[in-house]
């Protein structure tokens, strides 16, 4: 893991086409901006984890930003293993 110091106002770039900037720093709380192209999907960690122990994924549009692919239909309930 790659560990930066930045202060308020300062940014990094990922590639070419991502920028991480350090907006504020209140206590212990650090608000951030990224900006990246609309066809790379950002999510907080908790969200996308959420979205793949869905069964889902991210799936980029043509059109438009990443949307969240709709998890897969088991048929079943939510932690019931299927022994067909």
């Amino acid at each position: 893991m790659l560990v930066l110091t930045r202060k308020s106002n300062q940014s990094i770039m990922i590639g070419d086409e991502i920028e991480v900037s350090v907006l504020s720093v209140m206590g212990e709380k650090v608000r951030i901006g990224i900006q990246a192209p609309q066809k790379v999907p950002v999510f907080r960690k908790e969200i996308y984890l959420e979205i793949h122990r869905e069964g889902g994924g991210v799936q980029a549009t043509d059109d438009g930003p990443p949307e969240p692919r709709p998890a897969p239909q088991s048929g079943g309930t939510v932690g019931e293993l299927d022994e067909s």
